[in-house]
C-alpha cells in the first residue's frame, strides 16, 4: 500500500523485475499528469532548489481527538503520503510528515460512541488532555484518543511523527508564535472579524485563556498586557479579574488562528483540507503571514457522500467506517478507492466494495506491462509507493460473489477452492493466499449482503427454449471445457435465440439462475461453477 514506509529513491527505483534509475524515474515523474505528481510540483515551484538549509519539507496532516480515528483521518493521511511519496521520487530530497493532534482543545460536547458519559458530561469545556478518560485506560481522554490514532495509522504502516498539541503548548513550542499573536493582536482581528456574526464580534478573541479556578477554555474578550511577556487580562467565569501568561499551556488559540500560528511556528509546506475548509484555509494563511510564516501548498479535496448522495455526517451516522469496508475488502481495494478523483465528490458505502476490488485487481494486473509513463499514472503505483507486487488475480472478485450466492448461505472456503480446483487444476490455498483471503472476503460480503437479496424468477417465453438449448450445448462439453469455449456457445444462443437485444439473453440467465439482475462473464461462471453443476442451475430454473 501507499501507507509503506518511505523508500529510498536516491539510487534506483525498482517494478518487479524492471529497474528505473533515477534520473529516469524523475523525469516521468515531472511529466506524470496523476494528481499526487501535480500536487508535488507545487512544493517544487515553492522551493525550486529544495528547502533553504537542506530541511525535509514537512508534509502535515491534522486530527481532532475529541473522537476515535475515522475514514476521513484514513483518506487525508494516505493522500498526504502519496503525494509525499511523489515529491521523493521527483527530487530525492529529504521530507518528513507530521500528524498534529489538537488535544488541547476544550471538549465541546459528549460523543455518543464512549463509556461514562456523566463523567465527560463534568469536564466539558476543559481542555482534553486535562479531562480523564472514560475508557479508563489512560491519564486522560485525549491521551485515550491519541493512542488510538497511532495504533490506526501504525496499522497501515504510515511514516509519520506524532506532535501532540498539549505538548507543544506546555513546553514552549509554540512561545514566540504566541508572544508574536499578542504583538499583532489588532492585525489579527482584523481579519477574523469581519468573518463573524455582530454578537460574536463582541466576546471574540484568538486568544483563549484557561481558566485558573474551572480549568476550563475560556470564550473571552482579553486584553494584552505585555505582549512580550505574553501576559493577558481577562474576566473569569466567576467574575474575578485574572492577569495571566498564555505560555506554559495556561491559553490555547481558536483553531482558525491556531492553524495559521502552527504552520508558521512549525514552517508546515504542505496541507490537504476539505472544501468545506476553504474560507479557514485562507483565514489561516493571513494570519500565518502576519506571523511571519506562510500558507502551505495543499489539495483541496471533495467530500465522500452516503449512498443517498447526502454528506456523511458523524453525528447522523450515515458514514462508513474503515472497519467495515475492511470487514468485505482488502486494505488496498480502500486505498485505491481513497486515491482516485479526490476533487470529485464519491459516494462512500458497502456496495461499492466488489468493484473497487475488481478494479484494483485489473490495474494492478496491468502494471507491469506499462511503460514508465503509464506507470505512474497507474493507481497502484501510488497505492504501493512504486512497489508493486506482480502476482495476478486469477478470478475476480465478482466471480467469487456469484459462486458463493449459489452455492448457497453456508458456503466455507474449503467448498470455494473444491469448486475453484475446476478452474485452476491443482491449485491451493498456499499457492494463492491473495486469492485465499479474497475468498474469505466474498463469503463474508455473500452472506450480508447478496444472499439476503437473491430471488431467481422462473424463464419466460424465448428464455425456456434458449436455456433448454444451454443445457443441450452443455451436454456436449468435456468437464474441463475452456471458459472461453464456453462462452462462446452462451453468446451464439443468444444471437440467434429470438432475443431482441443480446444483453437480453444475459439478463435472462442471470436473473433466472443466479437471483441477480447482474452477473459475470458466463463462461467464467461456468468454468468455475463446474458444467455439471450449471445444467443442474437450469434445470431447476425450467422446473420453477
Amino acid at each position: 500500500m501507499a501507507t509503506a514506509k518511505q523508500g529510498d529513491v536516491s539510487g534506483a527505483a525498482r517494478y518487479g523485475s524492471a529497474i528505473m534509475t533515477a534520473d529516469t524515474l524523475r523525469t516521468a515523474a515531472l511529466e506524470s499528469k496523476a494528481w499526487p505528481y501535480e500536487e508535488a510540483r507545487k512544493l517544487l515551484k515553492r522551493y525550486p532548489d529544495g528547502k533553504p538549509g537542506g530541511e525535509p519539507v514537512l508534509f502535515e496532516t491534522g486530527y481532532g481527538p475529541s473522537g476515535l480515528p475515522h475514514i476521513g483521518t484514513f483518506q487525508e493521511v494516505l493522500r498526504t503520503t502519496m503525494v509525499r511519496h511523489a515529491y521523493e521520487e521527483m527530487t530525492g530530497l529529504p521530507t518528513r510528515l507530521v500528524a498534529f493532534s489538537d488535544d488541547m482543545d476544550g471538549l465541546r460536547k459528549v460523543p455518543d460512541n464512549v463509556p461514562n458519559q456523566a463523567l465527560l458530561a463534568a469536564n466539558i469545556g476543559k481542555p482534553l488532555t486535562r479531562i480523564p478518560d472514560p475508557f479508563e485506560k489512560y491519564d486522560s481522554f485525549a491521551a485515550h484518543n491519541n493512542a488510538m490514532l497511532r495504533e490506526f495509522l501504525d496499522r497501515f504502516g504510515f511514516d509519520y511523527e506524532f506532535v501532540s498539541s498539549t505538548d507543544y503548548y506546555e513546553s514552549g513550542r509554540f512561545d514566540e508564535k504566541l508572544k508574536a499573536v499578542l504583538r499583532n493582536y489588532d492585525a489579527i482581528m482584523a481579519v477574523m472579524l469581519p468573518t463573524l456574526r455582530a454578537e460574536r464580534q463582541a466576546t471574540y478573541s484568538p486568544v483563549l485563556p484557561v481558566s485558573p479556578t474551572s480549568g476550563v477554555v475560556l470564550q473571552v474578550p482579553v486584553e494584552v498586557v505585555d505582549a512580550n511577556a505574553g501576559t493577558i487580562r481577562f474576566i473569569d467565569a466567576d467574575g474575578s479579574v485574572v492577569e495571566q501568561s498564555i505560555l506554559a499551556g495556561r491559553a490555547k488559540l481558536q483553531w482558525k488562528p491556531d492553524w495559521g500560528m502552527r504552520w508558521a511556528a512549525l514552517g508546515v509546506d504542505y496541507e490537504m483540507h476539505g472544501k468545506d475548509l476553504i474560507d479557514s484555509a485562507i483565514l489561516g494563511g493571513k494570519i500565518a503571514q502576519i506571523l511571519g510564516g506562510r500558507k502551505p501548498e495543499g489539495l483541496i479535496y471533495e467530500l465522500f457522500l452516503d449512498a443517498k448522495g447526502e454528506k456523511i455526517s458523524k453525528s447522523k451516522g450515515n458514514g462508513l467506517s474503515i472497519e467495515e469496508w475492511l470487514t468485505y475488502g482488502p486494505d488496498e481495494s480502500l486505498a485505491f478507492y481513497i486515491y482516485r478523483e479526490p476533487k470529485k465528490a464519491k459516494s462512500l458505502h458497502l456496495g461499492l466494495i466488489p468493484r473497487a476490488v475488481d478494479d484494483y485487481w485489473q490495474f494492478r494486473g496491468n502494471y507491469h506491462g506499462q511503460d514508465n509513463k503509464e506507470r505512474l499514472g497507474n493507481p497502484v503505483h501510488h497505492v504501493h509507493n512504486g512497489a508493486v507486487p506482480q502476482d495476478a488475480m486469477p478470478v475476480t472478485f465478482g466471480l467469487l460473489l456469484n459462486l458463493v450466492g449459489v452455492m448457497g448461505g453456508g458456503a466455507t472456503k474449503e467448498q470455494v477452492w473444491g469448486y475453484l480446483a475446476n478452474y485452476l487444476p491443482g491449485a491451493t490455498a498456499a499457492d494463492y493466499p491473495e486469492l485465499d483471503k479474497l475468498i474469505g472476503y466474498a463469503l463474508a460480503y455473500a452472506r450480508d449482503f447478496v444472499a439476503p437479496t437473491l430471488v431467481r424468477r422462473a424463464p419466460e417465453g424465448v428464455e425456456v427454449a434458449a436455456l433448454q438449448r444451454l443445457d443441450t450445448d452443455l451436454a456436449t462439453l468435456p468437464a474441463d471445457a475452456r471458459a472461453e469455449d464456453i462462452q462462446n456457445i452462451v453468446y451464439e444462443i443468444g444471437k440467434s435465440g429470438g432475443f431482441a437485444e443480446l444483453r437480453d439473453w444475459f439478463k435472462a440467465l442471470y436473473e433466472t439462475l443466479l437471483g441477480s439482475s447482474q452477473g459475470p462473464r458466463m463462461g467464467s461462471f461456468i468454468a468455475l461453477y463446474g458444467i455439471g453443476n450449471t445444467r443442474k442451475l437450469i434445470a431447476e430454473a425450467l422446473a420453477r
